[in-house]
């Protein structure tokens, strides 16, 4: 990913996925069961907004284990 993709508000799925550090296909996961909010432009193009990835990751934490 270059610097330019890191300041983008809105990102593709594949950047989604790279910043998450999960699999492209669990990232169209969170998106296809509504966890993440996502917009889709056209046929195949999906952005997710940057902010809305921030504020679902808040909200999601969860310790996992205890």
């Amino acid at each position: 990913m270059d610097a330019a993709s890191t300041r983008r508000e809105w990102l593709t799925v594949p950047e989604l996925a790279l910043l998450l550090g999960v699999p492209r296909t669990r990232a169209y996961e969170l998106i296809q069961c509504g966890e993440l909010p996502a917009v889709r432009l056209g046929k195949r193009t999906i952005r997710v907004n940057r902010q809305e990835l921030e504020h679902f990751l808040l909200e999601e934490r969860r310790v996992v284990g205890r």
